[in-house]
């Protein structure tokens, strides 16, 4: 399935997320830099997640280093395909984008860059592309 950049340029996917019976349709910044997938405070809370001081608590690096992350299984929706669950780092702050990285969107999808054309495909993980 191919998408377009944003209107700024970047590659914005259209997900929907679902955390026991709640579910919020965003944007995900596809960065295959990216060693996790880090989700915003907003994001989580729409989704019902309850922050817990006493679980595992993620250190974030690069820019996101000295920010409060947690992690936080969510059933994620790309397309019509098969939901999958990925692996948040769920951030104490609005103040970092949604990103999809390496571990695990990148595991479950195979995404394709067309920089030229402004434009990127995404397919699960082992499905033929056409």
């Amino acid at each position: 399935m191919q998408f377009a950049f944003s209107p700024a340029g970047k590659p914005l996917l259209p997900l929907a997320l679902t955390l026991a019976a709640e579910g919020v349709a965003v944007d995900g910044l596809l960065d295959s830099g990216a060693d996790v997938n880090v989700l915003p405070w907003s994001v989580g809370q729409a989704l019902r997640a309850v922050w817990n001081e006493r679980r595992t608590t993620i250190r974030l690096g690069g820019v996101l280093a000295g920010n409060s992350a947690m992690p936080l299984l969510v059933s994620a929706s790309v397309g019509g395909w098969a939901p999958v669950r990925l692996a948040f780092a769920w951030c104490r702050t609005d103040q970092v984008p949604l990103v999809l990285g390496q571990t695990n969107f990148f595991m479950e999808f195979d995404v394709c860059f067309f920089r030229s054309r402004l434009a990127f495909s995404v397919v699960p993980s082992g499905q033929r592309t056409a």
